[in-house]
């Protein structure tokens, strides 16, 4: 999912732009309502008494709203008054739930359990200074996205550039004055909140056009494994009395033999009927007819054999299989689209058997020669179509497969966003986006790794590196 992340980060940086339009509207706003109620602009003045704020408990309201317009502030400043007079800023706001931390070695631990949609954090305090947890906070799942104000009392250009290169959203001078404070926390939260809305909207996106796939690549499992039942059967009845045709054929070849050598003279009309039915090609024929249909249903058998590898249903076990015969299966299933001049070269090496998930890693094979496919169809002009297949052990008991095509390739850019959820060059219809996505969380669930090599007009090659057993994987 990291390139979801990447993906929903640009989308939060448009709307960082976007609300940067709004942030006036709330300083208007904020400025009218300073002028109504002087007391306010008092505290944003600094013209605060520390004693008289130290006598009032610090209180932590919790406001229901929305949730794509909850604010959730989280004060973090060794010192109390600092809380009491960010607290007197903010009561009156009733979309802003307030939340002061006091010590910073419990800071972390109790903003997460928070999860604030912006957070206020000094620069300076005891045992752990400001820069320590805006890093921790950056390194940490949970706060990594949230913004963060850092409050400082020193105006240097140094230290702002030091903040923002740690990954802090904003600087202030302490205290701030209210109207600029209040709009900053909304403008940001309003971000965040929207970045998250964006998350939340593509993964769910993402699950839904996956589910579809998944279901898409079961109903062909499944279709495939009703064509595989249904004709193994049959063929396997003709396979078994082909067996006592050749016998038979053979027992009455040796009679005819027989006769000619006992009856070395045959009646005029025996002898005009064996020359109406060419009697000598026949028996020389015969044997082999029999002979190319024996080959013909051994090789339905091996395709029936193919069909039902592919459509393994049982992908949530474990399996020691072949790498190979799962490329082989996979390309069965696409050989009509292999027949529009495409030439497949295969370098198999000698690998022992692989412990994996068999669909799912077939399911990787289709994606990845199908988009070859698609890219050499594309392509009319260019006269040799060609891909190749290679697969090898590597000395730290990896398995290596490479699947490369001449086709057009790729450039840097399109190459750098290819595993993103949902990026596609294909026309509107023709793609989901998420082909390689998958690809990619299936190679990563083996422990294994996917890269791609490419240049525009030098053909794409995909690496894919597994590991030959996958202890303790589930």
């Amino acid at each position: 999912m990291q390139s979801l992340t990447l993906e929903a980060r640009t989308k939060y940086l448009l709307i960082q732009k976007i609300s940067q339009i709004n942030i006036r509207r709330c300083l208007i706003m904020f400025q009218s309502k300073a002028v109504s109620h002087p007391a306010e602009v008092t505290v944003s003045n600094h013209s605060i008494d520390s004693q008289s704020l130290q006598k009032k408990p610090l209180e932590n309201p919790i406001i229901e709203t929305s949730h794509t317009n909850l604010v959730t502030v989280v004060l973090i400043d060794d010192q109390p008054f600092i809380g009491e007079a960010v607290r007197r800023i903010l009561e009156t706001e009733t979309d802003i739930a307030f939340n002061y931390i006091s010590d910073p070695t419990q800071a972390i631990q109790r903003a997460i359990a928070l999860a604030p949609t912006v957070i206020l954090l000094d620069m300076v305090m005891p045992e752990v200074d400001g820069l320590m947890l805006l890093r921790w906070f950056r390194s940490h799942p949970a706060t990594c996205d949230v913004p963060i104000i850092m409050l400082s009392n020193k105006e240097e250009a140094k230290l702002k550039a030091r903040t923002f290169t740690d990954g802090a959203n904003d600087y202030l001078i302490k205290l701030p004055d209210a109207v600029e404070l209040i709009a900053r926390i909304r403008y940001h939260s309003r971000a965040y909140n929207n970045f998250k809305a964006l998350n939340q909207a593509a993964a769910t996106a993402q699950l839904q056009v996956q589910l579809i796939q998944t279901e898409k690549m079961s109903s062909l499992k499944r279709m495939v494994a009703g064509v595989a039942h249904e004709v193994n059967n049959p063929v396997n009845f003709i396979h078994g009395n082909l067996n006592h045709l050749h016998n038979h054929v053979e027992s009455i070849l040796n009679l005819i033999k027989l006769y000619q050598q006992e009856y070395p003279q045959p009646t005029p009309v025996i002898q005009e009927e064996a020359e109406n039915i060419n009697f000598d090609f026949i028996i020389e024929d015969l044997s082999k007819i029999v002979s190319s249909m024996k080959l013909g249903t051994e090789r339905i058998r091996d395709i029936v054999k193919s069909l039902r590898n592919f459509s393994r249903l049982d992908e949530a076990d474990k399996k020691l299989v072949s790498i190979d015969d799962g490329i082989e299966s996979t390309l069965l299933i696409l050989s009509p689209r292999l027949k529009s001049g495409i030439k497949i070269i295969k370098e198999y090496g000698d690998l022992p058997l692989i412990e994996c998930y068999p669909a799912k890693l077939n399911q990787v094979f289709m994606n990845i020669i199908s988009n070859a496919i698609d890219v050499l169809l594309d392509n009319p002009e260019q006269t040799e179509k060609i891909i190749i297949i290679k697969t090898i052990k590597t000395d730290d008991q990896k398995v290596n497969i490479r699947i490369q095509d001449n086709g057009c390739g790729m450039n840097a850019e399109i190459k750098g966003k290819i595993f993103d959820p949902f990026f596609t060059t294909k026309p509107v219809n023709q793609g989901t986006g998420l082909g390689l996505t998958i690809s990619y969380q299936i190679i990563k669930k083996h422990r294994g790794k996917i890269e791609v090599k490419s240049e525009s007009g030098y053909g794409t090659e995909f690496i894919i590196e597994i590991p030959i057993t996958l202890n303790n994987v589930r």
